[in-house]
């Protein structure tokens, strides 16, 4: 009989999964006046809202109402949009307030909502379709009103940042019911004409109506389709419009957007000065590394003493001499013993046919060792007449044979300098052909 009953527990989470799942009650739209305002200390604002015959309790956390242009007070007409829900703990149902705005702009803001939530669905605010902005610009244009503030701020700015880059005015309506059909053509004007790599739209503040040209489903979707990037610069740094939301980049106020737009001359002037810098002391580094080598390079063993370079170079041809002579031993005396060993089977195979065979066989490698002989002959021949050339080419004495030639001391030893010698010295000249003692007249000193 006691199974009957509930808990107060579990018909309170009946109640409450009945109220969440129903789908009316997700997204509530309501309008009413705010009664017993507290905002805690944590952030969360707790508030009743009611009517001439009815009220709710309601709660606007933290995390929702941090973005509020507002403060809301008890007897303000405010704008909700929402969801119903359970405090479990008293069994009491409540709304949970997601955006909120003062009444007297109820349809603008409902409409503002409305299209933002389905351009939204349909991913005109996907990161995804947002394009990269040129890093240096060469045509920018300016869709906006030609009598505006905001120009005058654009143009300023562009010119003393980035001179070099040509701006275009393209003006428009910028409020009024024609307003949005007059920057939508502007768009598809000047992505037609395809002179333009950057557009920046907007106006100066104002109210929401002054702004609603901006909010509108054809602005929204002529900037989307813009083949050209688009920076959005609407009103003040708190204004936000439809057109923020679609655009490949959101700038604060049209000062904002002309600072984004292009880059800065100082800036980039500071780059350039510090990469030749950088290049300066690349380069030098490079001529130093070089400098450093030519120096090891002149201080060689091959440079300093070539007759002992030519000397080792002697002893490693005979090395190779001596190589080459073992290694041909040992291919003959490998050869010799197939040879022994085809003799063998040949020996031990009587039929005259099987002698034919081998003996034609034993022929084909005969010629194969004398053709690979050959072969190596003529390689270790090559290279003997290559080490040849070069060592003829650092000898001093082919030198020697075009006309010069090398003094010694009476002791041997070569003379380098001036200071070597003395008047009246005997010394002697090495020649190509021969040798010539001779007296020293006179010593000279010459600066290079």
């Amino acid at each position: 009989m006691h199974n009957k009953y509930l808990t107060v527990t579990a018909l309170t989470k009946y109640i409450k999964h009945k109220l969440e799942t129903d789908a009316h009650l997700r997204n509530v739209w309501l309008k009413g006046e705010i009664s017993n305002f507290k905002h805690h200390s944590r952030g969360h604002m707790y508030l009743t809202i009611k009517d001439d015959q009815t009220r709710i309790q309601a709660v606007m956390f933290a995390s929702d109402n941090r973005y509020l242009k507002f403060r809301p007070e008890d007897g303000m007409h405010v704008l909700i949009k929402g969801e119903v829900g359970v405090f479990e703990p008293y069994g009491q149902y409540q709304l949970y307030i997601r955006h909120m705005e003062p009444d007297g702009i109820g349809s603008l803001y409902l409409a503002f909502e409305q299209l933002k939530e389905k351009l939204q669905e349909q991913g005109y605010f996907d990161k995804s379709h947002k394009k990269e902005l040129p890093s240096f610009p060469k045509h920018i244009g300016v869709i906006t009103s030609p009598t505006g503030a905001a120009i005058r701020d654009i143009i300023t700015t562009i010119k003393r940042r980035y001179p070099i880059v040509a701006t275009t005015v393209l003006p428009v309506l910028v409020q009024g019911p024609n307003a949005a059909d007059s920057i939508k053509r502007a768009i598809e004007w000047a992505n037609q004409k395809g002179d333009f790599d950057l557009l920046i739209v907007g106006r100066g503040g104002g109210s929401i109506e002054e702004l609603w040209a901006f909010n509108e489903e054809k602005t929204a979707k002529a900037i989307f389709h813009s083949a050209i990037p688009i920076i959005s610069a609407v009103g003040h740094e708190t204004d936000v419009t439809i057109s923020d939301f679609v655009a490949d980049l959101r700038a604060p106020t049209p000062t904002g957007a002309a600072e984004l737009a292009v880059p800065s001359r100082f800036e980039l002037l500071d780059k350039i000065q510090t990469l030749v810098r950088t290049m300066s002391r690349s380069l030098q580094l490079i001529m130093k590394n070089y400098t450093d080598a030519l120096n090891r390079i002149k201080q060689s063993f091959a440079f300093r003493y070539p007759e002992q370079l030519i000397n080792q170079k002697e002893q490693e041809l005979d090395r190779y001499v001596e190589r080459l002579k073992q290694s041909m031993s040992m291919r003959m005396e490998q050869k010799e013993e197939a040879l022994a060993h085809l003799n063998m089977r040949l020996f031990s195979q009587h039929p005259k046919r099987q002698i034919e065979l081998v003996r034609k066989e034993l022929d084909n490698f005969s010629k194969q060792i004398d053709a690979q002989m050959q072969q190596l002959i003529d390689s270790k021949y090559n290279q003997l007449m290559a080490n040849v050339d070069k060592l003829t080419l650092l000898n001093p004495l082919e030198v020697m044979k075009r006309g010069y030639a090398i003094p010694y001391t009476k002791d041997g030893t070569i003379i380098h300098s001036t200071e070597q010698v003395n008047q009246h010295d005997v010394i002697a000249i090495n020649l190509a052909d021969g040798k010539i003692d001779c007296q020293v007249l006179s010593v000279e000193e010459e600066n290079s």
